[in-house]
């Protein structure tokens, strides 16, 4: 079940909102400020924010902009507001808004809204693999630990997405040489173990995930 994040500081909007998501099938959560959301996606981000502008502390603008910083994660967000004026809504769209939305507003439309934004969000989510908190995005080549990008070389990242792969089984020696540098010998084993080395410490505190199988070769715990 998808989840979404209502932010906004009035209680009858909370509750229109989660009532008529909750009967279409969706998983509803609120926060009632800015800097309460920004908790909230920060320890188990939702599938979706629906985000006020005019919040008591931290605004729904600031808000956007702070999560479209991140890189390790791009929640879709709609911009349920009052502020209707042209450059409200050009400012939202410029911030990474996916839809803007302005109360009053018809709750069968809002619903509508959320559904196609998610479908949008899945088509176009590119494959990620996991292994704790590391994020392996092959078709970018990007590895992102625990929300900060690491600054892999080629060979470090097909080391590691060889070990991601391969789901906590080991991968021999042989294998990894193969998959990564494409010939055997003496020489690419002592390579093959810098390699390790390196990517741990890349990798920081995560880098312990990254086992050593004596006489076979390496593994993920995950």
């Amino acid at each position: 079940m998808e989840r979404v994040l209502i932010v906004d500081d009035d209680p009858d909007i909370v509750r229109l909102v989660s009532y008529n998501l909750n009967h279409s099938g969706f998983e509803t959560i609120s926060a009632g400020t800015g800097r309460k959301a920004l908790e909230i996606v920060e320890k188990n981000p939702p599938d979706m924010i629906i985000l006020d502008l005019m919040l008591p502390d931290v605004d729904g603008m600031e808000v956007c902009r702070t999560l479209r910083r991140q890189p390790s994660r791009r929640i879709p967000i709609l911009m349920l507001t009052a502020r209707g004026e042209e450059i409200d809504r050009v400012v939202g769209f410029e911030l990474g808004a996916d839809d803007y939305v302005i109360k009053p507003f018809s709750p069968r439309e809002l619903v509508l809204r959320v559904k196609s934004i998610l479908r949008r969000a899945r088509d176009e989510q590119p494959e990620v693999l996991r292994a704790g908190r590391i994020q392996i995005y092959p078709e970018r080549r990007q590895c992102i630990v625990a929300g900060t990008p690491a600054p892999l070389t080629a060979k470090e990242f097909d080391l590691l997405h060889e070990l991601v792969k391969a789901r906590g089984n080991v991968v021999t020696r042989d294998n990894l040489m193969d998959r990564v540098w494409g010939y055997h010998g003496e020489a690419t084993s002592r390579t093959l173990d810098t390699h390790v080395r390196r990517l741990r410490d890349k990798l920081g505190e995560d880098g312990a995930c990254v086992e050593t199988v004596r006489g076979v070769g390496y593994r993920i715990a995950l």
